[in-house]
């Protein structure tokens, strides 16, 4: 084929947009700024950097994020089979190794031939197909130009990172290994155990510390799955307690019970050299994340490989602004990834498939592809290009986007089993409609 596409962006979205085009013979040009220009999350260059958590969220095939998982299997993802190449412990969650992660995508972006990489800022809409996939850290001009096209008020909210700190620097006499319900052996986490007065003085210096944007955020200023944790604070003080650092199904193996409350790490690398602190998105200064979290009993004298950060996101109007296939009304311009308000790593992932998928579409003359809406991607664009939808916020993939079930069975567990049954035969059927893009439900 000798059409080429522009990708703007090497995020997971991008890359594996890239990738996607590659495969079915498309020549892409991928633009990526970084190192050349750095943004306020990343700290490298390589393709697909994940500047929050680590984990790609549950595995579960009876949740919307294991049915999510599923879904692009069928639809042949790139970057999930290096996600799982690159797993660490995470007991039921995909966790990666962050730099193993993005070295593999980074890896494959660059060997492939039909893929040019070019380091450079892109300040204004691309000409010909294209997919715009700089996510919610788009350059301003870039934005602005978007913005100028599609109408109406750019939206943004604020999110968050946590910190990250050195496993050799934690106490191991008290924090230990352990995941929960596990029966007291090794689990896929290291806990970090409270008593009543710590978490009591934990929580009195968590909401008392200087924050970097010294302001009380509402509720529509923050995005709901990375609220800084001084925040979810503010909102009580037991909070936290039935939270992030709820103990429940952990035994402190020094005491034999069960601790009031429970700070968890989950592993970085798979040399679980560095862990990341659970929960702890925060906006606090680096010099109060030090102050403060070294309260936490185990972090004593914890040495900060990264501190939290947060930052300003920014995403579209996508119901009133795009179309079924996120494209730009009237153009050859597609949106991908965070900045059409499809929000978390895997969505990212699926969104960029997903333009791939119709970017090729239509330039091999074939009708666009629109997933059932009874899955977790089907319902996900639904709700993100549906003008109906008033208020639009990002949002994960989850069950209370799918269409209700006829006669659905009252248990939560039964309910959300044929919801996934129901899903997969639908995509399943789908994919088998679909034999000029996928050969028997395989691309």
């Amino acid at each position: 084929m000798t059409q080429r596409v522009t990708v703007v962006g090497g995020g997971l979205a991008g890359s594996e947009c890239a990738l996607q085009l590659a495969r079915r013979g498309v020549g892409v040009r991928l633009f990526e700024q970084r190192p050349r220009f750095a943004s306020p999350a990343h700290h490298g260059g390589d393709f697909a950097e994940l500047v929050c958590s680590n984990s790609l969220k549950t595995t579960r095939e009876d949740s919307a994020a294991g049915q999510l998982k599923w879904e692009l299997d069928r639809l042949g993802s790139v970057l999930l089979g290096c996600a799982r190449d690159n797993a660490v412990p995470a007991g039921g969650a995909l966790a990666v190794d962050r730099r193993g992660f993005s070295r593999a995508v980074t890896a494959l972006v660059e060997a492939d031939p039909l893929i040019e990489v070019v380091r450079e800022r892109v300040e204004r809409l691309p000409e010909g197909p294209s997919v715009i996939a700089a996510g919610p850290l788009c350059a301003g001009e870039l934005f602005d130009a978007l913005a100028a096209r599609v109408g109406g008020e750019s939206m943004s909210f604020f999110d968050a990172a946590a910190p990250i700190v050195d496993a050799d620097s934690l106490d191991r006499g008290v924090v230990f290994e352990q995941s929960r319900y596990d029966g007291g052996e090794r689990g896929d986490y290291l806990n970090c155990p409270l008593e009543r007065d710590q978490y009591d003085r934990l929580v009195e210096e968590i909401v008392g510390a200087e924050r970097v944007l010294a302001r009380d955020f509402e509720q529509k200023d923050l995005f709901c799955a990375c609220q800084p944790i001084e925040e979810v604070a503010r909102t009580g003080h037991d909070t936290l307690r039935h939270g992030a650092l709820k103990p429940v199904g952990l035994v402190d193996p020094r005491t034999g019970r069960r601790p009031w409350a429970v700070v968890q790490l989950r592993a970085e690398n798979a040399a679980r050299t560095a862990y990341n602190l659970v929960g702890f998105q925060t906006n606090l200064t680096w010099p109060e994340q030090r102050r403060v979290f070294r309260l936490i009993p185990g972090l004593g004298s914890a040495e900060f490989l990264r501190y939290g950060v947060m930052h300003r996101n920014s995403f579209v109007d996508a119901p009133h602004a795009l179309d079924r296939t996120f494209a730009i009304p009237g153009t050859q311009i597609r949106l991908a990834g965070q900045i059409t308000g499809t929000e978390g790593y895997v969505e990212a992932i699926a969104s960029g498939l997903l333009a791939a998928l119709n970017v090729y579409a239509e330039l091999t003359g074939a009708a666009g592809v629109e997933l059932p809406a009874t899955g977790s991607l089907g319902s996900l664009v639904r709700y993100a290009t549906d003008p109906e939808t008033v208020g639009y916020q990002p949002m994960h993939v989850n069950f209370g986007l799918f269409p209700p079930l006829a006669d659905a069975p009252r248990r939560k567990a039964e309910r959300h089993a044929a919801l996934v049954r129901r899903a997969r035969a639908d995509l399943d059927a789908y994919l088998a409609s679909r034999r000029d893009l996928f050969d028997g439900g395989r691309p």
